[in-house]
């Protein structure tokens, strides 16, 4: 039968008990406290995902795996590209509008980021208030692309015959809205003409079409038109930049050719859902922007028939702000109904 403790002894058996539980609560206490600080502090200790809201193989596909590649070195983690795409964009952002806000999911984002909500009569997200911009990557230009049963050799030559032949050529796009539709619309309001607009959804199928001669042009983007033009399946007659393409440096811009002050420009950047903490939106801006001021990146981009833009987070929402009050303007000027 054992003896049981002295009174002494009980009480330091409390006291140490009672030590143990205190230093069990403060290591408790300070555990529930710092992962958040560390978390952000050590960003990223995980793979990061971007979320590209098209199919493979476009322009914004392209960029986004460039900068997925060159990002999982700088940042120290893999950054995987997660293609979501449909509803002109918006599954893609919507999933990003939705996912955590801790950095670890991203947008490769496009110009739907400020059109969409002008487009679209309903949206399970708000573009401008559930996305937060982090940096503009690139300029887009489109390419002003003819089949080549037609002898029109410059731009001119094209307004002249659409002026006499008001609704025989027939324009193509990607579908009422997105940039090649802005081009168009602004194209023919510019000069004067009035051609046939072909709404398609999608580019690709606009441009099997004027491959095979169903339709007679096209502003089609840089990177996709760029191979055709060079071939000679194509004949590019202008690009809707401010300046010429490296890629395409013997073909004037709209402007030069003769509409003065025509400029139609897409654009894509990366972005994060709002509420990220301002310290990884500034870090990856931050690395982001070192990216693009090398050399090796600067070629990569332009050898894609892209602008590289770079610039602060601020600027970028200020620029996206911008956009949106621009494509609210095209849909009233236009009389678009949202879909």
């Amino acid at each position: 039968m054992e003896t049981p403790p002295q009174p002494k002894i009980r009480r330091e058996l409390f006291m140490k008990k009672q030590f143990h539980l205190l230093v069990a609560c403060i290591a408790i206490s300070f555990t529930c406290i710092s992962p958040p600080a560390n978390a952000q502090d050590n960003y990223p200790s995980k793979p990061v995902r971007l979320v590209v809201p098209f199919p493979p193989g476009g322009s914004i596909d392209m960029v986004a795996r460039l900068m997925g590649q060159k990002l999982s070195a700088s940042l120290g983690q893999p950054v995987l590209v997660d293609n979501r795409a449909g509803a002109s964009g918006n599954i893609g952002m919507d999933y990003v509008a939705k996912a955590p806000k801790d950095g670890y999911t991203l947008l490769l984002a496009h110009a739907g980021l400020a059109s969409n909500a002008h487009m679209f009569a309903k949206l399970p997200f708000e573009p401008l208030k559930d996305i937060a911009p982090i940096i503009r990557i690139a300029d887009q230009p489109n390419v002003l692309i003819i089949n080549p049963k037609w002898p029109f050799k410059n731009v001119g030559e094209l307004v002249a015959y659409a002026k006499a032949n008001p609704g025989k050529l027939s324009v193509g796009t990607s579908g009422v809205g997105g940039p090649q539709d802005v081009a168009a619309r602004m194209f023919m309001r510019m000069t004067g003409t009035d051609m046939l607009n072909v709404a398609y959804k999608g580019g690709a199928p606009a441009l099997a079409d004027l491959l095979g001669g169903q339709i007679d042009l096209m502003f089609e983007t840089s990177p996709t038109a760029v191979p055709y033009a060079k071939s000679g399946k194509l004949r590019a007659l202008a690009v809707t930049s401010d300046k010429r393409l490296s890629t395409l440096a013997d073909v004037p811009t709209v402007a030069e050719a003769g509409v003065a002050g025509y400029k139609a420009v897409a654009w894509m950047g990366l972005a994060a859902p709002a509420g990220t903490p301002p310290a990884i939106i500034a870090q990856l801006n931050e690395q982001v922007q070192k990216l693009l001021n090398t050399g090796e990146m600067q070629k990569q981009i332009a050898d894609l028939s892209l602008d590289v833009a770079g610039g602060s987070a601020a600027s970028f929402v200020t620029f996206v702000r911008k956009e949106s009050d621009a494509y609210a303007k095209f849909v009233k000027d236009f009389n678009i109904t949202p879909q």
